[in-house]
């Protein structure tokens, strides 16, 4: 991953989501050490204070834990934790987005629900 320091997103969130993406890939998993500020900020070449930011996104969200003089790891539920949220806000939103756009355009419940298939063939 690249961090992207002129985009619209602060680069602490990115990080943030970063290692959400990690946990939901299985690539970070349930009491799995995570990395300590020093070393993102030396993997994304970025502030320690930044990183650090970005841990404590996960930390104020519980989805990961403090062992104190051994780092942070990633909580038992995190993964689904993740999910639900993604679910309940991101996809959420998204879906309102696009149907409201729909109206917009005067597409038809059904053929929304006909381009949503299509698309989600096209990614099988």
């Amino acid at each position: 991953m690249h961090v992207h320091l002129d985009g619209t997103t602060p680069i602490y969130i990115q990080i943030a989501e970063w290692l959400q993406h990690e946990i939901i890939a299985d690539r970070l998993q349930t009491d799995a050490k995570v990395y300590s500020q020093y070393q993102l900020a030396e993997l994304f070449n970025i502030n320690p204070a930044t990183a650090g930011k970005g841990l404590t996104i996960l930390l104020e969200e519980q989805l990961i834990y403090k062992k104190r003089g051994l780092g942070m790891f990633v909580a038992t539920d995190a993964k689904e934790r993740i999910l639900l949220k993604r679910r309940n806000e991101i996809l959420t939103k998204m879906a309102q987005e696009i149907v409201l756009e729909a109206k917009r355009l005067l597409v038809s419940d059904e053929e929304l629900l006909v381009l949503i298939r299509k698309t989600q063939e096209g990614l099988e």
